[in-house]
Protein backbone atom coordinates (compact mmCIF):
# COMPACT_ATOMS: atom_id res chain seq x y z
CA UNK A 1 0.00 0.00 0.00
CA UNK A 2 0.84 3.29 -0.70
CA UNK A 3 2.75 5.71 2.23
CA UNK A 4 -1.08 7.56 1.67
CA UNK A 5 -3.42 5.09 2.01
CA UNK A 6 -1.17 4.19 5.57
CA UNK A 7 -2.09 7.80 6.84
CA UNK A 8 -5.29 7.55 6.23
CA UNK A 9 -5.61 3.81 7.88
CA UNK A 10 -4.05 5.05 10.72
CA UNK A 11 -6.91 8.20 10.96
CA UNK A 12 -9.62 5.91 10.80
CA UNK A 13 -8.47 3.55 13.53
CA UNK A 14 -8.83 7.08 15.55
CA UNK A 15 -12.50 7.69 14.27
CA UNK A 16 -15.18 6.55 16.58
CA UNK A 17 -17.42 3.87 15.67
CA UNK A 18 -20.07 6.30 14.36
CA UNK A 19 -17.46 8.14 12.50
CA UNK A 20 -16.26 4.81 10.81
CA UNK A 21 -20.07 3.79 9.55
CA UNK A 22 -20.38 6.95 7.88
CA UNK A 23 -17.20 6.48 6.07
CA UNK A 24 -17.80 3.21 5.31
CA UNK A 25 -21.20 4.17 4.16
CA UNK A 26 -19.91 6.55 1.69
CA UNK A 27 -16.44 4.58 0.98
CA UNK A 28 -19.43 2.03 -0.69
CA UNK A 29 -21.41 4.82 -2.23
CA UNK A 30 -19.08 5.92 -4.25
CA UNK A 31 -17.87 2.40 -5.59
CA UNK A 32 -20.69 1.94 -6.48
CA UNK A 33 -21.27 4.86 -8.30
CA UNK A 34 -24.48 6.31 -7.06
CA UNK A 35 -27.86 6.30 -7.43
CA UNK A 36 -29.31 4.64 -10.46
CA UNK A 37 -31.79 7.57 -11.66
CA UNK A 38 -33.95 4.89 -14.05
CA UNK A 39 -34.07 2.65 -10.99
CA UNK A 40 -34.78 5.54 -8.95
CA UNK A 41 -37.93 6.41 -11.42
CA UNK A 42 -39.10 3.12 -12.00
CA UNK A 43 -39.45 2.58 -7.63
CA UNK A 44 -40.82 5.55 -7.59
CA UNK A 45 -43.46 4.62 -9.65
CA UNK A 46 -43.76 1.38 -8.38
CA UNK A 47 -44.54 2.76 -5.20
CA UNK A 48 -47.04 5.66 -6.70
CA UNK A 49 -48.95 3.00 -8.35
CA UNK A 50 -49.42 0.45 -5.11
CA UNK A 51 -50.55 3.48 -2.99
CA UNK A 52 -53.07 4.62 -5.58
CA UNK A 53 -54.67 0.66 -5.12
CA UNK A 54 -54.26 1.30 -1.82
CA UNK A 55 -56.68 4.48 -1.72
CA UNK A 56 -58.70 2.60 -4.55
CA UNK A 57 -59.31 -0.06 -2.23
CA UNK A 58 -57.61 -2.90 -4.36
CA UNK A 59 -54.41 -3.40 -2.15
CA UNK A 60 -54.60 -4.37 1.49
CA UNK A 61 -51.98 -3.12 3.85
CA UNK A 62 -50.22 -5.53 6.07
CA UNK A 63 -48.84 -4.32 9.42
CA UNK A 64 -45.55 -4.27 9.27
CA UNK A 65 -44.52 -6.39 12.35
CA UNK A 66 -46.82 -9.09 9.76
CA UNK A 67 -44.47 -8.19 6.72
CA UNK A 68 -41.29 -9.02 9.24
CA UNK A 69 -42.76 -12.47 9.89
CA UNK A 70 -43.14 -13.29 6.80
CA UNK A 71 -39.70 -12.26 5.66
CA UNK A 72 -38.36 -14.54 8.26
CA UNK A 73 -40.19 -17.23 7.43
CA UNK A 74 -39.11 -17.06 4.09
CA UNK A 75 -35.34 -17.41 5.29
CA UNK A 76 -35.22 -20.17 7.23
Amino acid sequence: MTVEFERIEKEIQALTNKEKAALAYRLIEELDGGPDEEVEKLWTEEARRRYDAFLLGNLEAVPGDEVMRRTRERLK
